[in-house]
C-alpha cells in the first residue's frame, strides 16, 4: 500500500510541473519599407541563455548596413524577464550591446481561456539600457 500512494504522490507532483519552459524560443520583429530595412532577432535558450541580433539597411544612412550583437544570461519570476550581460564573458568586439538593466513582459494567452480570441506570443521591452530597445515588441515563432 506504501509503494502505491508513493508512486502515486510522485506521478502527481510531476505533472504540477510544466515539462517544458513557455518563455525559451526564438522571437523576432521586422519592420520594413521599400528603402528601409530593420530586422531584430532574440533566441532565448532553454539553459537561461540568450542571443540577440540586429541588423539594418537603411538607404543613405550611414553606415548604410550595420549589424548589432548582444548575449547574456536571462531569468523568469512570473512573467518578467530580466536579461544580465557579464562585461568579461558576454561582451567582446562582435557582442557589444550590454543588457544589463533590461526587462521584458511575457505575454501570451491564458490556458484557461477558452475562447477563439487569438493572442499572439510576445516578448516587450519595458526597461533597457539600450534607449532604442524600449517598448519594442518581439513576437515569437
Amino acid at each position: 500500500m506504501k509503494l502505491i500512494i508513493t508512486s502515486f504522490l510522485l506521478i502527481f507532483s510531476l505533472t504540477l510541473f510544466p515539462q517544458s519552459n513557455p518563455f525559451s524560443g526564438n522571437y523576432t520583429r521586422s519592420l520594413s519599407t521599400e528603402k528601409h530595412i530593420i530586422e531584430y532577432k532574440l533566441t532565448l535558450n532553454p539553459d537561461g541563455t540568450f542571443v540577440f541580433h540586429s541588423y539594418s539597411k537603411i538607404q543613405n544612412g550611414n553606415p548604410a548596413e550595420e549589424n548589432k550583437y548582444g548575449k547574456g544570461k536571462w531569468s523568469a519570476k512570473d512573467n518578467l524577464i530580466t536579461f544580465s550581460a557579464n562585461k568579461k564573458e558576454d561582451l567582446d568586439p562582435k557582442y557589444t550591446l550590454d543588457f544589463n538593466n533590461s526587462t521584458a513582459r511575457f505575454v501570451a494567452k491564458n490556458p484557461r481561456d477558452k475562447s477563439d480570441k487569438i493572442v499572439k506570443t510576445k516578448l516587450q521591452f519595458l526597461e533597457s539600457g539600450i534607449f532604442w530597445i524600449k517598448s519594442i515588441v518581439f513576437f515569437k515563432l
